[in-house]
């Protein structure tokens, strides 16, 4: 079984009502009534089909996307599917390496020591255990908040296997010249797996927001807060992609992934 830590600690701000928020390369220049309805909260879940308690942190953000807890603030929730349990007999089909150099990203820059499914990541600052509901609720609610990007997107289909989304809009937080990434996350939920092996033998296993894809739509450096950023991403689709399903999800990190702002994007109908 995954290693797992019996606390929820990290980083937090515990100055949410300051004009001027300053973390590293990012200004927010907002009143304290701005801050306190801020945008929305990132929440990144690291988990596994192959691990035994992934899913009862499954079932954990998957209410907290329902608004299930009735928390003030909006939330985002990304879960990346890490590939390090495939050894133990079940190979997650939406876990990769890819997500698993995040959490390590995460490990490093959070100084922690060692990497653990389930975990959570609260705007890229504090950590929990992902099953862990008092935790959880305990890092959104005293996360920073940062003003949602206003980014507009337009959706092409070039082919019946890719995806092409270009976005246009202000970041709302001044950059300084150390520069952040704007990530674009295509995810897609309702996803039910049976699983024949592994530590999770024998069960059914539900699992929302998944990331599916993850592109760079630019990276930017000294600007304002009111400049228009613009840019496009290609995915390449899965078989059986059903846009009804999946989410996009727009957010703003520097280079140890800190987050500095996010929103979230719904398909058109007609996509």
């Amino acid at each position: 079984m995954a290693p797992r830590l019996l606390s929820c600690f990290g980083k937090r701000n515990s100055d949410s009502s300051s004009k001027n928020q300053n973390h590293a390369n990012v200004t927010v220049d907002v009143s304290a009534e701005e801050q306190r309805r801020g945008g929305a909260v990132l929440v990144e879940l690291f988990s596994s089909q192959g691990c035994a308690t992934s899913p009862a942190a499954e079932l954990l953000v998957s209410r907290l996307g329902r608004g299930d807890f009735q928390l003030e603030m909006p939330v985002i929730i990304l879960a990346f599917h890490v590939d390090y349990w495939d050894y133990m007999g079940w190979k997650d089909p939406y876990g990769g390496s890819q997500w698993t150099v995040r959490q390590k990203a995460y490990v490093e820059s959070l100084k922690l020591d060692t990497m653990f499914t389930p975990q959570i990541v609260v705007q890229g600052r504090t950590q929990c255990v992902g099953n862990d509901e008092e935790a959880l609720l305990s890092s959104i609610v005293n996360a920073p908040r940062f003003p949602s990007p206003t980014f507009q997107a337009t959706f092409l289909r070039p082919t019946t296997d890719s995806l092409q989304v270009s976005m246009s809009g202000a970041l709302r937080a001044k950059v300084d010249h150390n520069g952040v990434n704007v990530m674009v996350a295509l995810y897609e939920s309702g996803l039910v797996t049976d699983c024949p092996r592994g530590e999770n033998k024998g069960r059914v296993l539900s699992n929302d927001y998944v990331v599916r894809k993850l592109e760079k739509l630019c990276t930017v450096k000294d600007i304002s807060a009111k400049k228009t950023v613009s840019g496009t991403v290609n995915f390449a689709l899965w078989e059986g992609f059903n846009s009804s399903k999946c989410g996009i999800a727009v957010f703003v990190e520097d280079s140890s992934h800190q987050i500095f702002g996010s929103q979230s994007i719904q398909f058109p109908d007609t996509l």
